[in-house]
């Protein structure tokens, strides 16, 4: 028999969903290069679905929930890793086809694991977490297209959520101006001390406009919102602008027109953090640990407890989370 481990678990029951608490056995853990003792992981949108059952995130069931994890390798069949390495694991499947980060330990292939870079903590990589690892890879994505710093602004849509913050304080430090939108007004200062020059409100995006193209207004944006907010964004990107789309929380419809596309020349880049390669994560993270103001970073941060999950799954579904909240696995 293997350890005993606390995990949160999603199974379906008679074609119901539901999600609890479970005392697993380590040799349960699924295939993988390299065992990790599970300290910190975090709190992102598609975690608050799958823990709700309100969205269909796991692939099959049982299923550890939790899309990220840090830790300390405890075992390794790879010559990558060795015992005691602080690692990272965003994304790659888990929570959807390979047990997740909500649990005291996991087992991962190793090209899925980053060893942790220099100056950050295993608790500052799971406030990145995917959310800020998407903005990092959305960053990346308008660099490679030729967007530099201008007068004119990126616009970072929900900008108050995990991946909106991470990517306002990213642009800013590297010398962005930033025009942020949130519909949450108490968020301005927040924004603000992020590093956003201009706050743009929610409703001046999301409405249709009948129009298939509107005064070129943003020099590229970062989008994690989808529907007419998107719609919007690409009508006012100026031309050969970019957009890097990486989120549907308005929704995954687009109503929009080809003419930002063959009339500006406006490029829209599609972020996926799943399905990348060993060493597209190595660069978004040395990127993330160089470009990242860390003091800003702790300021969006706020920690919660293993057990405060099935609250907090709610309440970020609800939109009433702000920044990126840390879970503490082990007390």
């Amino acid at each position: 028999m293997g350890t005993k481990f606390k995990a949160l678990v999603v199974d379906q029951v008679d074609g119901l969903v539901k999600s609890g608490f479970q005392t697993l056995d380590s040799d349960s853990l699924p295939a993988g290069d390299i065992a990790i003792d599970v300290s910190h992981s975090t709190l992102n949108y598609k975690d608050g679905l799958a823990v709700s059952g309100k969205g269909k995130i796991a692939r099959k069931y049982p299923m550890i929930c939790g899309i990220d994890l840090a830790g300390v390798v405890t075992h390794s069949t790879s010559a990558a890793f060795k015992v005691g390495d602080p690692v990272v694991v965003c994304g790659a499947g888990l929570s959807e086809t390979h047990w997740g980060g909500y649990a005291e330990k996991a087992r991962v292939p190793a090209d899925w694991a980053v060893k942790i870079p220099q100056p950050l903590s295993a608790k500052q990589a799971m406030a990145v977490g995917t959310a800020g690892f998407t903005a990092m890879l959305a960053v990346i994505a308008l660099e490679r297209v030729g967007v530099k710093p201008s007068q004119q602004e990126v616009i970072v849509t929900g900008a108050a959520g995990g991946v909106g913050s991470v990517a306002v304080t990213l642009l800013a430090k590297l010398g962005y101006k930033v025009a942020a939108s949130t519909g949450r007004a108490a968020a301005h200062d927040y924004l603000r001390g992020l590093g956003a020059s201009t706050i743009i409100a929610r409703e001046e995006l999301n409405k249709p406009s009948g129009r298939p193209l509107d005064s070129e207004r943003w020099a590229a944006a970062i989008d994690s919102v989808g529907g007419e907010t998107l719609a919007s964004v690409l009508r006012q990107t100026r031309a050969k602008g970019a957009v890097a789309a990486c989120g549907l929380v308005e929704s995954f419809n687009l109503p929009t027109t080809v003419m930002p596309f063959i009339l500006r020349g406006v490029s829209l880049l599609g972020i996926n953090s799943v399905i990348l390669t060993a060493e597209k994560r190595r660069e978004a993270w040395q990127r993330l640990a160089r470009d990242l103001d860390l003091a800003k970073l702790d300021s969006m941060t706020e920690v919660a407890m293993f057990d405060d999950i099935p609250r907090l799954a709610e309440d970020i579904l609800k939109g009433q989370v702000r920044g990126r909240t840390v879970i503490s696995i082990r007390p």
